[in-house]
């Protein structure tokens, strides 16, 4: 199946996760329900991939670690992000991540152009977060989480090539999952208490991993064995219209024509760095 193919399938399945998780966030708290989609799909992975049959090196180790750890960070805040912004801005937003490992390790001028494109996006959709109907309290908490996500989503394209082209991929997936657990369990472990005899809750935190974990990571790792890093952030690009797509139908977060324009800027400032290599 072609690489858009995938994404297209990967990004319908996140932010249908995403639109499911939004209503839990009163129930459990927007960084609790993250971790717990961290917990089931490291359970998941853990299960279908056994990578303890695997013979791993210290470096594999360590790298799979961090990559988990990078990529349980980046669903923790940006859970945090769509619980004060909506769905389709915050993914825009923190598309200045992929942006700039495509800017970093391109060399043309389309790559360094687009971190100028995006910057207008950013500002676009920024300022009219900030003069919306949303309160500026949850604006600046919304901008603070969706930046660091970027930042994560920065750290997970390029761990997660690293992971992938050392031969671990799925298995790789699944020991970073767990390690992100563990890491982030002293602060949201406490909950076990309240999910886990409540098999209705527990059941919409599984569709949620495996609609917004387990399928599009593992289709991630399958597109970074066919591209190279800036390749694999060019085709995020066909992320934001997905979310902004899902978020109108199922949130009803039916985006205005300033915000387009911004959505628009970000999208092309990401198809800029395309410039047919790895």
């Amino acid at each position: 199946m072609p690489a858009p193919a995938l994404f297209l399938v990967s990004g319908l399945t996140l932010y249908l996760g995403a639109a499911v998780a939004v209503g839990l966030f009163e129930t459990l708290g927007a960084p609790t329900v993250s971790w717990w989609r961290i917990v089931l799909a490291a359970v998941v992975l853990l299960a279908w991939r056994r990578p303890w049959r695997r013979r791993w090196t210290r470096a594999d180790l360590g790298h799979a670690a961090l990559f988990g750890i990078a990529l349980s960070a980046m669903n923790i805040v940006f859970y945090v992000a769509i619980d004060h912004l909506p769905l389709g801005v915050a993914v825009a937003l923190e598309f200045t991540g992929p942006v700039a490992v495509a800017a970093i390790t391109g060399r043309g001028w389309r790559e360094r152009g687009a971190i100028l494109v995006a910057a207008v996006g950013v500002v676009l959709l920024a300022g009219i977060t900030l003069d919306g109907d949303v309160p500026r309290d949850d604006v600046v908490i919304g901008l603070v989480a969706v930046f660091c996500a970027a930042a994560c989503w920065a750290g997970y394209i390029v761990l997660g090539k690293r992971v992938a082209g050392g031969g671990s991929g799925f298995d790789g997936l699944a020991v970073g999952m767990a390690a992100g657990a563990l890491v982030f369990a002293p602060f949201f472990g406490g909950s076990v208490v309240t999910v886990v005899p409540d098999v209705g809750l527990l059941a919409f935190l599984l569709v949620v991993a495996i609609c917004s974990s387990v399928v599009p990571y593992v289709l991630d790792q399958v597109v970074l064995r066919r591209v190279g890093t800036a390749t694999f952030a060019v085709l995020l690009a066909l992320l934001p219209a997905t979310a902004t797509a899902v978020g109108a139908v199922v949130l009803a977060q039916v985006p205005s024509w300033p915000e387009l324009v911004g959505l628009a800027f970000v999208s092309g400032a990401i198809a800029m760095t395309a410039t047919g290599r790895d």
